[in-house]
């Protein structure tokens, strides 16, 4: 009979710790993927946002806002997992010299970790730096 419980407990903790390690790599795995795809989209999305004809009359790099958000938006949508929710804010938004401060709030569904709340907050500043030659 105490064997029979020895058993019976054993199956219980196996159980919590796979439930345990499942919840603790769904965090994990979601800040770094969340940090990584943020600085990728951040960048490709500052590049595409360049205002080239401003360039070609100022010859300064700018970039449009709504076009910067815009093509954030859909590369992040395209990017992130679908099962998760995602909050995105913009912070300090600068055309020339093009910056931009991104924070992305995410919840992965894990109701343990926060109840009602985002689980990973991540946040990005992103300079985007031209180099070129003038020809001499």
């Amino acid at each position: 009979m105490s064997s029979s419980y020895w058993g019976y407990w054993l199956v219980v903790l196996g159980v919590a710790i796979v439930g345990l390690i499942t919840v603790v790599n769904g965090i994990t795995t979601t800040t770094t993927q969340d940090y990584l795809s943020i600085k990728e989209i951040t960048d490709a999305s500052m590049l595409e946002s360049v205002d080239y004809g401003y360039y070609r009359d100022y010859n300064e790099v700018r970039i449009n806002k709504e076009k910067f958000m815009e093509v954030f938006i859909r590369r992040l949508s395209q990017t992130m997992q679908l099962q998760d929710e995602y909050e995105v804010n913009f912070y300090g938004i600068y055309e020339a010299p093009p910056k931009v401060s991104v924070e992305i709030k995410s919840s992965t569904g894990s109701t343990a970790m926060a109840a009602g709340g985002m689980d990973v907050i991540t946040r990005y500043n992103g300079i985007l730096q031209v180099h070129s030659q003038d020809g001499k």
